[in-house]
């Protein structure tokens, strides 16, 4: 797990000018994006509910019963929708969800996209329908750095194994701290309503210059392995996962991954005035530097 000892400095500089009056719906608040964005949150002094299955906030996106007592009385939301706005059934839930966000009087909302995601544009847009009146603004991030140190890659990352469909693709990988900041200004900040922001990482890097980063950092080798779609799908459903989730997850992987993502953006620049965290700088910290 990922230390963040330097989360003050490299915080917004537009931070003082910010609203956190009210009080902020973050949903997913246990996942990667959510716990920061409600950490940042409430360190700034908002009020903050941290929706997640159970927590003080019951939130369930398999439970559409618990989004609207979550959502009453809430000015800002943040919308993390579990796994992806490109699965099936997100469509359906982002017009639910803008619906009742719009009849809670809910002022703004911030929806997390996937970069390069065709379906996740359709939940985009279904969301922004059903939210009729309310400020909405779109992150789409590229791939998350902390992929290899929280969740399903990082078991493989620790015994020295990257396996992966990727190829030889390169992907601008962006450190989720970046992604969090990104996220809260837009929460609490005005002028992002309408807007859609592309956020990435600095530069894009191939899987194996990530392995060999992963290795420089943390003293012991880590090899990628590329792996087919079909085989990759077979491994995800031999960890537990039912086989059309290991199927879709894998075919989603393989198409974010084909080079259509393979260039970097200016959008953290953008939003917080600053650069995004190289993943070398990333890696350091992640894994203690020991190859430093």
């Amino acid at each position: 797990m990922t230390t963040h000892t330097n989360q003050t400095s490299r915080t917004n500089d537009t931070t003082e000018a910010s609203d956190t009056r009210g009080t902020f719906l973050v949903t997913s608040a246990t996942g990667k994006t959510g716990r920061r964005v409600a950490e940042r949150l409430a360190a700034r002094g908002a009020t903050v509910r941290a929706g997640s299955r159970t927590g003080s906030t019951p939130f369930d996106w398999e439970d559409p019963a618990t989004w609207a007592p979550a959502l009453r009385g809430a000015n800002a939301a943040y919308v993390a929708y579990y796994p992806d706005l490109a699965a099936p059934g997100a469509v359906e839930a982002m017009s639910t969800f803008g619906r009742l966000a719009a009849e809670s009087g809910v002022r703004r909302l911030t929806v997390l996209s996937g970069r390069g995601e065709p379906e996740a544009l359709v939940a985009e847009e279904a969301l922004r329908t059903a939210a009729d009146g309310v400020e909405l603004a779109v992150v789409r991030a590229s791939f998350f750095a902390q992929n290899f140190t929280e969740g399903m890659l990082a078991e493989g990352v620790a015994e020295g194994e990257l396996v992966f469909p990727a190829g030889d693709t390169a992907e601008p990988f962006i450190d989720v701290d970046d992604l969090a900041d990104v996220i809260v200004e837009t929460l609490t900040a005005d002028g992002h309503a309408g807007r859609v922001h592309e956020v990435t990482g600095p530069r894009p890097m191939g899987f194996a210059e990530v392995a060999a980063e992963i290795s420089r950092a943390s003293g012991r080798p880590v090899v990628y392995r590329a792996m087919p779609e079909a085989e990759y799908a077979g491994l995800l459903a031999g960890f537990g996962l039912p086989e059309a989730e290991a199927g879709w997850l894998a075919a989603l992987f393989a198409t974010l991954l084909d080079g259509h993502n393979a260039s970097a953006t200016d959008g953290v620049k953008r939003v917080l005035g600053r650069e995004p965290r190289s993943f070398a700088a990333f890696a350091a910290e992640a894994w203690g530097g020991q190859g430093a």
